[in-house]
């Protein structure tokens, strides 16, 4: 798989004859490192939601990781988003569960051994300086802290593709940077392909990125 997303001439909205996404062309390939920009209202996250299924095709063609998405059904939709790691700006963690169960989640979905699970669970919780919370609740932790769950939750089933969304957006210093740490040990250490929107680019990612802009419901790409 060379292209891991395909978007041709790809129109995307929330009601017919008012369109956020027209007409938009453009690839990712395996182990890119891509931010999505544009103003507040642009279309970013709209974009982003069409990558894993959630939003309605109105025109065009996409396919990600070899499944067109405008015609795949519930079990290729589910099929696709095994590969698939998704952080949220606003975490989407099961206030029900426990941090471990929460990062076992996508894991518990892709068939692991139970020893395989908690064996991955820790060393996450290691690299986000959470393994002394692993059996508190996402309420009992703070908005940084319930971000890095996240993001371990993320990456626990070595996904093909990361989708983020505005990340690091109110999250202090310390949080924001291991999230980017994370995301960067992702792309360059387990070769997964990594889609972030944010407003912010980091200054000091020091990796190889690409950067595709949203303007007028136009999707462009710039150096």
């Amino acid at each position: 798989m060379s292209n891991i997303i395909r978007a041709k001439d790809l129109c995307l909205g929330y009601k017919k004859g008012e369109l956020v996404i027209k007409n938009a062309n453009f690839t990712i390939e395996r182990k890119d490192f891509v931010f999505i920009s544009g103003a507040s209202g642009s279309g970013k996250s709209t974009l982003l939601r069409s990558l894993y299924g959630n939003l309605s095709i109105f025109g065009g063609n996409l396919e990600v990781c070899n499944i067109n998405i405008e015609r795949a059904g519930k079990r290729l939709i589910n099929e696709l988003r095994r590969n698939i790691g998704i952080v949220f700006q606003d975490y989407k963690l099961i206030e029900e569960w426990s941090v471990e169960k929460n990062i076992c989640l996508p894991m518990i979905i892709n068939g692991y051994k139970k020893e395989v699970c908690n064996s991955q669970v820790e060393k996450l919780l290691s690299h986000v300086d959470l393994l002394y919370k692993s059996n508190r609740y996402p309420l009992e932790l703070s908005g940084g802290e319930q971000q890095r769950v996240a993001m371990a939750r993320a990456i626990a089933h070595r996904p093909l593709l990361i989708l983020a969304d505005e990340p690091t957006g109110n999250l202090d210093d310390y949080s924001s940077d291991m999230i980017w740490s994370l995301l960067k040990s992702a792309n360059e250490q387990l070769d997964v392909t990594v889609v972030v929107v944010t407003h912010r680019i980091p200054d000091r990612l020091n990796i190889p990125y690409r950067k595709l802009n949203i303007k007028d419901g136009e999707v462009y790409e710039y150096s």
